[in-house]
């Protein structure tokens, strides 16, 4: 597996990383938790992603770049992950594919973005094209796949993932909801064996409090990233990161 640098810190190398996300409605509230997360750098904090279908200026890109550019200076060098989780994903409000493609294109372009989520269905036909747009303008992606309500069969799970890659993902991402334990270890199993054949770097996790367990054996199992929470969660089943960064240090099998 190709591993995928960003400022310093290496994907898909070492114990999982921490990304903690912001979530707030206005400039300054964004600014403040991004001033938090920045404190926490070294400690139980390695990215930040900014979750923009939260910003109230999401659809007024001069707002958007603002923010953004002053996100990227609280954040003193830390990686910013850029999200639009549409309503169908689990966010916070609705957009349809045309709307989608053109905010995703405009953070590529406006320089506050280290790496851009790609939500695999809501880009469709044009992820492959998104994908080149955003290396072109430096960008990292990161392919994904949320589903709420159930966990996908281990063939569908690892067909996204293989889809994400073909695409042309820097890295691929799928969060499903657990039913049930099975559920939970099925998850585990079908990231254990996209594994051993991606080139690309594997972000997976069962979410809610049946699927915690996920979110801190990632090394075993090749998932290279996992989110924490200071405050506010953006997905359920997130653990408080300084939690997470004691269990990680504890479970690690590299010591990096």
């Amino acid at each position: 597996m190709k591993t995928v640098s960003v400022r310093g810190v290496e994907f898909g190398n070492g114990r999982p990383k921490i990304c903690i996300p912001v979530v707030a409605p206005d400039h300054f509230g964004i600014l403040e938790q991004g001033r938090r997360i920045a404190r926490k750098k070294g400690v139980c904090a390695d990215l930040c992603e900014w979750r923009i279908d939260w910003f109230d200026g999401v659809w007024n890109r001069e707002s958007l770049k603002k923010t953004g550019m002053s996100l990227r200076q609280v954040l003193d060098g830390m990686p910013l992950l850029v999200t639009f989780r549409t309503k169908q994903e689990g966010g916070n409000q609705p957009c349809d594919s045309q709307k989608y493609l053109a905010l995703l294109g405009e953070i590529c372009a406006d320089g506050y973005a280290d790496l851009v989520d790609v939500e695999l269905f809501t880009a469709g036909e044009q992820a492959k094209a998104l994908a080149e747009l955003a290396a072109e303008n430096g960008v990292k992606t990161v392919f994904s796949s949320h589903d709420f309500q159930k966990t996908p069969p281990r063939a569908e799970i690892l067909s996204r993932l293989e889809k994400m890659e073909q695409q042309g993902a820097d890295i691929c991402k799928i969060a499903v909801m657990p039913q049930s334990a099975s559920d939970v270890l099925e998850l585990l199993a079908a990231t254990e064996e996209r594994a051993r054949v991606s080139d690309a770097p594997l972000i997976t996790m069962s979410m809610g409090k049946l699927g915690a367990v996920s979110r801190v054996c990632g090394e075993l199992v090749g998932s290279c990233l996992t989110f924490g929470t200071l405050e506010s969660a953006s997905a359920p089943g997130q653990l408080p990161a300084d939690k997470l960064a004691e269990m990680l240090g504890l479970l690690g099998m590299s010591g990096v």
